[in-house]
């Protein structure tokens, strides 16, 4: 059992979440959401599975007051829009995600809003603060920036490992996280 947690079905829907993925406290997962392996839900976050599904890969890191939706089927787009969200991927924090696809590796910077339809290919980024307007993709290894974010330059090697770096920090503290909650009283196994 998890203190300070909301985990809730709905729609017949019930949050799927790998017995290694750390959530901290103050966070709200409710319905049609997979979180994998050694995942990590940062404080205060809201992951909300009500209209469409949303997965959440191994070993991403979702960082504080982040909040994730989807879309529901209309018309236009019968299938909705799913937040699907790859391995080893860092969200910053306070992003919002919705209805959207981060493939593997890729980086969402803190503050960034990612929209319907959108597409952040592997090892690719999208900067702190930046506004991806539905439709648009960033190809792996680009940099994408500003509120309309547009493309900046490729990454180098160097920033490429830097993400990978950050990503094996944050299932370390997730772990370091998870054991002084527990020791102090906050979560129960």
């Amino acid at each position: 059992m998890r203190h300070d947690v909301t985990i809730a079905a709905i729609h017949g829907k019930t949050p799927s979440i790998h017995p290694s993925a750390f959530i901290a406290p103050g966070c709200r997962i409710i319905g049609d959401v997979e979180i994998g392996a050694d995942a990590s839900v940062w404080y205060n976050c809201v992951i909300r599975g009500d209209v469409n599904r949303i997965v959440i890969g191994a070993r991403t890191n979702i960082q504080d007051g982040t909040v994730i939706h989807c879309d529901s089927a209309d018309p236009r787009h019968p299938q909705g829009f799913p937040t699907l969200i790859g391995e080893d991927v860092l969200v910053g924090h306070m992003a919002m995600l919705h209805g959207c696809v981060l493939e593997d590796r890729a980086f969402v910077g803190l503050g960034a809003v990612v929209m319907n339809g959108t597409v952040i290919e592997s090892d690719a980024m999208l900067a702190a603060g930046a506004l991806l307007t539905p439709g648009k993709r960033i190809a792996t290894r680009q940099l994408w920036g500003g509120r309309p974010a547009a493309y900046m330059r490729d990454l180098t090697d160097v920033a490429v490992a830097e993400m990978q770096l950050g990503v094996q920090h944050y299932v370390a503290n997730a772990r370091a996280h998870s054991a002084a909650l527990t020791s102090n009283g906050s979560t129960e196994s």
